[in-house]
């Protein structure tokens, strides 16, 4: 979703404000950067980009980090296929889903939620049987390399350890302390490979993901993995590293920024609740700071009440390019918020449409701007009711070595 540009530091007068237009040279969005005039790459600092969608402020993998915010925007996502099938109509590409699994076993960059292959566990066709088997040979790849990696780490514990016993050197009390952090780590990551029930944190979806998007085909829904990050097809590869916040397709920007996606190529996708980070004292319910308290940031879960499923509006686009498989992506619209969740310190919110609008919005071209605005409409929205998150997070990649 989105943060304002504002510094973590102070602004005061030693910041600048910097714009940046794309060096491709697109008729893009620009960014509005707050840094000291000292050092762009001192203090972190949060971008916001004036239009389109934003930066995520979760991107220690991009150019610039904000490392008090750790998470980006998620969704849950619905896990049960069976029954979404069901009620929803639609099938699944068993032929895309096939590709991107076989795909996966080479390529560690295409990341597929464990709910996903949830589906595949009762297999009832022959293309069903080979995915499950992709899912196997995924598994048993990744068990060996964590395998090896967690022995690595046991043998540099040990060789740290005897080290420290006959003389104390920062490099060894480095190697204890990283081994002994990463350990227990790697042994959970095994662990959760041989999980058969499900955790919450296994149905939800963090940009880069792949997802389940219902798009329309030959007058059928249709279930098609696309990644969660959307990478428009006129632009280039090196799109995605720009442009790392259009996971998220800004309402006010679909006739400008998304106008090659907006009214041609719509998709749907089906959740139970979505998480944001937002300011810890406006979770709290205090609109200000405490005298000596420090800012933070706590993750907030939000769901409709009642209780209901979100089908939430999205944008999406095939990006080919000479030589490597064709991506399918998509981005999810947000608008302003309803005050409810505003109150709680976030400044955009999904867009879920009414299902009797499904097939409308699935097939934009047989309607004008206007009704396609129209869908879009907040009366259509749901109250959301909302908690500070405990338990289960997404894993991190350890980062020291």
């Amino acid at each position: 979703m989105s943060i304002s540009a504002v510094p973590l530091t102070s602004k005061g007068s030693g910041s600048r404000e910097i714009s940046r237009k794309n060096s491709n040279g697109m008729p893009s969005p620009y960014w509005q950067i707050f840094a000291p005039n000292s050092s762009k790459n001192g203090p972190k600092y949060a971008c916001r980009q004036a239009i389109g969608s934003q930066f995520p402020l979760c991107a220690a993998a991009y150019w610039f980090t904000v490392q008090e915010l750790p998470m980006c925007y998620s969704a849950m996502v619905r896990s049960d296929y069976a029954k979404f099938v069901r009620e929803y109509g639609a099938k699944l590409s068993l032929k895309n889903f096939y590709e991107l699994f076989y795909r996966r076993l080479g390529d560690s960059s295409i990341l597929i939620p464990k709910s996903v292959e949830a589906a595949f566990e009762m297999p009832q066709s022959e293309a069903e049987r080979d995915i499950k088997m992709a899912i196997a040979q995924y598994a048993a790849d990744r068990e060996k390399e964590l395998l090896a990696d967690l022995e690595t780490q046991r043998a540099r514990l040990a060789k740290a350890t005897a080290k420290l016993q006959v003389k104390f050197t920062k490099t060894a009390a480095a190697d204890q302390r990283i081994a002994t952090k990463k350990i227990p780590w790697y042994e959970e990551k095994i662990a959760k490979l041989h999980q058969t029930r499900l955790s919450a944190i296994d149905s939800r979806i963090f940009p880069g993901s792949y997802v389940p998007v219902m798009v329309m085909e030959y007058g059928e829904r249709v279930l098609k993995l696309m990644r969660y990050h959307c990478r428009p097809s006129h632009v280039p590869e090196s799109f995605d590293k720009e442009f790392p916040g259009c996971y998220n397709a800004r309402k006010d920007s679909l006739k400008g920024f998304w106008r090659h996606q907006y009214g041609k190529t719509h998709g749907v996708i089906v959740i139970s609740r979505f998480y944001e980070h937002v300011p810890r004292h406006l979770a709290e319910g205090r609109q200000s700071l405490q005298p000596g308290e420090k800012p933070g940031t706590v993750v907030v879960e939000f769901w409709p009440e009642p209780e209901q499923d979100l089908v939430l509006a999205c944008v999406w686009a095939r990006w080919t390019a000479p030589g490597v498989p064709d991506l399918l992506s998509f981005a999810i619209i947000t608008d302003d918020p309803p005050p409810e969740v505003r109150a709680v310190g976030h400044d955009r919110c999904v867009v879920p449409i009414r299902p009797k609008d499904i097939d409308t919005w699935l097939q934009p071209e047989q309607s004008t701007y206007e009704q396609l605005d129209a869908i879009l409409d907040p009366s259509a929205r749901p109250y959301f009711r909302h908690a500070l998150l405990t338990g289960e997070t997404p894993d991190a990649e350890e980062q020291e070595s």
